[in-house]
């Protein structure tokens, strides 16, 4: 694991309380890994940029995301509390928000909004917000 400045380690063990001890370690790595990594970001990508690609147990790293218990809206309450603090620690706080409609087609397109009480209008809905 690379050294981090104290600074930087502080933000990233704000997400520590997400993982049991056992995969915050795998965790923390692919978060690391996520923010150095150039081009694509795939568990590959991040395993080799922190330098454990070789480990014996990589696939342990993989299964963080897909069986590891954590909840993204804890993740998501810790990051926007981490961003209200270091934009607007006394100020106004302005959120925009955008939520654009991407028409596709085809037959390979997922159904993403197909359920009984919603009609699927052959478009992916892309929500981002930024803060002011």
């Amino acid at each position: 694991m690379p050294h981090l400045p104290a600074r930087f380690a502080g933000i990233i063990l704000s997400f520590a309380p997400l993982f049991v001890h056992r995969s915050w370690r795998h965790a923390q790595a692919l978060l690391i890994g996520a923010i150095l990594c150039p081009g694509r970001r795939t568990v590959a990508s991040v395993l080799r940029i922190t330098g454990r690609a070789r480990d014996r147990h990589f696939v342990n790293t993989h299964r963080v995301l897909s069986r590891a218990a954590w909840s993204p809206r804890t993740g998501a309450r810790i990051l926007l509390r981490l961003l209200v603090e270091a934009f607007a620690p006394r100020g106004p706080i302005v959120l925009a928000l955008d939520d654009t409609i991407e028409r596709r087609w085809g037959r390979r397109i997922v159904l993403i909004r197909c359920g009984p009480l919603q009609p699927y209008f052959g478009a992916l809905r892309w929500t981002s917000m930024r803060l002011r």
